[in-house]
């Protein structure tokens, strides 16, 4: 039976999309055909052929195959800011029927979908909706990736409750290191552990080439099992 899993962070800048597309490897390691998709990015170059996340091209990069571009990101904004309001200064609304009906496309597709998430799990998507609803509406385990950096204890724990509170799973977590001089790094993700009900999939430690066959080295095999199970 497909599990598809939602990835989401702590905050943006915390390595979803690297995750994501580690992730993406390893399954396609084992054989199976899977598709990335981020329904939402903010942040996006103007090319001949549309804007362009790059985040998602990323996501397209390791996927089994090659998707048209407005199903691995329907809503798709210049300005680097907050979605809900890149969607209101272009004159629109974030409509999370329609991320699901192009998450459905992608999915009759592919054996797994991997949908990556914008910034933290209460980021508003419209007047009344926040990622959480997204994830909510599109019913799928979560893995939360937390940014090793000052502040993660709180914005991990917090993150965590919330996704028990919108009722859904979390399969696991993983450790990603964004600061490289991040002071008592083990001890942070020991804080993390003892008080999180749900398996450390993985620690990245930080990584300024971002290889992705390197940083799938450093998750756990629980990990692509979490997303089967």
């Amino acid at each position: 039976m497909q599990k598809d899993l939602f990835i989401t962070g702590t905050d943006t800048g915390v390595g979803k999309t690297v995750i994501s597309c580690a992730l993406l490897s390893m399954l396609k390691q084992q054989g199976k055909t899977v598709l990335g998709m981020k329904p939402i990015a903010s942040g996006c170059q103007q090319t001949p052929q549309g804007l362009r996340n790059e985040d998602a091209e990323q996501l397209i990069r390791f996927s089994s195959q090659s998707m048209p571009y407005s199903l691995v990101n329907p809503y798709a904004y210049e300005a680097p800011i907050a979605p809900h309001i890149a969607a209101e200064q272009s004159g629109d609304k974030i409509d999370l029927e329609v991320i699901r009906e192009r998450y459905l496309a992608l999915s009759a597709q592919c054996d797994q979908v991997i949908v990556e998430g914008v910034g933290g799990w209460l980021v508003p998507v419209n007047e009344t909706q926040t990622i959480a609803d997204l994830a909510c509406q599109l019913d799928m385990p979560v893995l939360l990736v937390v940014g090793l950096r000052l502040g993660c204890i709180n914005h991990a724990l917090l993150s965590y409750q919330a996704i028990l509170h919108a009722g859904l799973n979390c399969v696991g977590w993983v450790a990603n290191q964004v600061e490289s001089d991040m002071l008592r790094l083990d001890e942070n993700v020991a804080a993390i552990k003892n008080r999180i009900d749900a398996p450390l999939l993985g620690t990245v430690l930080f990584n300024e080439s971002l290889d992705i066959s390197d940083i799938s080295g450093h998750l756990s095999s629980r990990l692509s099992v979490a997303s089967s199970e």
